[in-house]
């Protein structure tokens, strides 16, 4: 379907109507008529509005044969500017002048109220000019014209001290008007094509994150995604993402993308919050600055200025929220961006709860196989290696050779011992996610118990420190997911016949502060040359967004053999 397009005005007809409104006029105004249409022309080049914008600028000034011109752009609520483009003024010089003029005093002030023509030859002498703010330069003769889009004011066109050091005559009003109505034209087409390419950005935006989401990656690693693609979109100093923080209520940041995420994960918004409270009740929350804002009760609000913070709710269920702040001092949302972005947070919404329908199916289909491989040990593989221990039991009385029947002891023995381990490999299989204890020691032997069936021997383990009672809740969980993935890299690639894990809580960072180090060991083939490093970056991510880090060294087999996969966050 295509979108209906609003009727604008024809360029060439504008420039007829211009043209023919100059009959009878002076012949220096009708010998300036090319240079007319030649600025027309050039305005009505390119669709970008920025470029747009400074190219009118550029144009006005050269047509009026004035030093300075500016381009102010009002504001969505009418009574301010919302930009403020400059030409003959360099960098040296504006950042000397510092903050740009708002438009709510002086001049500038007056066009916006009244959006009429204003001619001056002494703009100091005006009662409505408020002056110069210090380093700004010198300007005496002032010519403003208001710049209309499709019948709305969008802004104003300023120009300022002639080259010559003559005033703005008639010819110049004259030329500067058809210029303006030109400028509208070009400024309208610019904004439906600016408009066009932001809708495009934010859909790719979305399908992105529906992609990831639905990947069937790890859940962490698909909420980044949506907090990256949140943050690109909106143009925000971080794209953050929040979900229930469980009993305690409130919102938990659980995704971060800025450029120091780790300060921020896992801070949770307190339940009494009014933000947290209109979130969870499915409203969207517009903030001016957030950084002033009395609901804002959070300390991270001090760093950002302008700010959305958007529900992920569909289908009447509130999943978390969405945040994307600008930093302190940056220009406002416009109406379009927080209605693109109230769409997009409603996408992510609804592929994040298809995401959690696929890993629910994902997560009943493996429950399924492993109580099935699990009646299988316990019916035949169990039942069989303890009739082969009775069968062995019976030759070892029955022999009269001492070596022998201590041979036999010790493979009976050894028998016993498997059948142990058999069974703590069924009770691990058979125990579900609600019933997984909450200490960081008792979920790593879960992990190290559960990778002993596909690894075919039980990786050896060791504590160091008080691991349960210092590593916190966020840090634990990162760190059995780092675990988990170092021993599936060493099941799928290391081919390893000897694993070693060691938990410390009693390491050290760097800079010397206390730290959990895990370190997971085999004596596999090491890591060959021009390998996937997927898995690694994994590890070093998680590691990273918590401030530690994460690295590989020398194995335990014969002379280095194998690999270490070190991983630490701060405590």
């Amino acid at each position: 379907m295509t979108a209906a397009v609003p009727d604008l005005p024809d360029p060439l007809e504008a420039a007829t109507q211009a043209t023919r409104s100059l009959q009878g006029l002076s012949t220096e105004l009708t010998a300036r008529v090319p240079q007319l249409l030649e600025a027309m022309r050039s305005v009505g080049t390119g669709l970008e509005l920025h470029s747009t914008l400074d190219r009118i600028c550029e144009t006005a000034a050269e047509l009026a044969d004035a030093r300075y011109a500016a381009i102010g752009v009002v504001d969505e609520e009418g009574d301010g500017l919302s930009d403020f483009v400059t030409h003959g003024v360099d960098e040296d010089v504006a950042r000397r002048i510092g903050r740009r003029p708002d438009g709510r005093a002086g001049l500038l002030g007056a066009l916006i109220r009244e959006p009429q023509t204003i001619r001056l030859a002494d703009l100091s002498s005006d009662p409505r000019a408020a002056g110069f703010p210090p380093g700004h330069p010198p300007m005496r003769t002032f010519l403003g014209v208001p710049i209309r889009v499709q019948g709305e004011i969008f802004g104003n066109l300023y120009l300022s001290e002639k080259h010559d050091g003559g005033e703005f005559n008639d010819y110049d009003l004259h030329m500067v008007r058809v210029l303006a109505t030109e400028a509208g034209i070009a400024i309208g087409n610019a904004r439906l094509y600016e408009a066009a390419r932001q809708r495009e950005r934010w859909i790719d935006g979305s399908v992105a994150v529906t992609t990831a989401l639905l990947s069937g990656g790890d859940a962490d690693d698909a909420l980044a995604v949506v907090a990256e693609q949140a943050r690109r979109l909106a143009d925000s100093a971080a794209g953050i993402v929040l979900l229930p923080a469980g009993e305690e209520g409130g919102l938990e940041i659980v995704a971060v993308s800025s450029d120091r995420p780790a300060r921020s994960l896992g801070v949770v918004i307190p339940p009494e919050s009014p933000v947290v409270e209109r979130l969870l009740a499915g409203e969207a929350v517009f903030v001016d600055d957030a950084s002033t804002d009395p609901r804002m009760l959070s300390r991270l609000a001090d760093q950002y200025g302008p700010s959305m913070l958007l529900p992920l709710h569909s289908g009447g269920k509130v999943l978390g929220a969405l945040a994307t702040p600008r930093a302190r001092g940056a220009r406002p949302f416009t109406e379009a961006e927080r209605t693109l972005a109230t769409q997009f947070a409603s996408q992510a919404a609804l592929a994040l709860m298809m995401a959690d329908a696929q890993r629910d199916r994902e997560r009943l289909a493996v429950y399924e196989d492993r109580d099935r491989i699990a009646r299988d040990l316990h019916d035949l593989v169990i039942q069989r290696l303890f009739a082969t221990g009775m069968m062995l039991e019976s030759a070892q009385r029955k022999s009269i050779v001492p070596a022998v029947r201590d041979g036999v002891g010790k493979a009976v023995d050894e028998l016993d011992v498997t059948i142990q381990e058999i069974r703590t490999a069924i009770f691990a299989l058979q125990q579900g996610p609600a019933e997984a204890p909450s200490g960081l020691r008792t979920r790593v032997l879960r992990e190290i118990n559960m990778a002993a069936v596909p690894l075919g021997f039980k990786p050896a383990h060791r504590f160091l420190g008080p691991v349960d009672a210092t590593v916190g809740e966020l840090t634990g969980k990162n760190l059995v997911a780092a675990l988990r993935e170092a021993l599936s890299n060493a099941f799928r690639h290391a081919a390893a016949t000897r694993i070693e894990v060691v938990v410390d809580a009693g390491a050290e960072l760097p800079d010397g502060s206390s730290a959990v180090r895990l370190s997971v060991a085999d004596d596999g083939v090491g890591i060959p040359q021009g390998g996937r490093r997927s898995g690694l970056r994994n590890l070093t991510r998680r590691a990273e967004s918590l401030g530690g880090s994460s690295w590989c060294g020398p194995g335990i087999g014969d002379d280095g053999g194998g690999t270490t996969v070190f991983w630490q966050a701060p405590l």
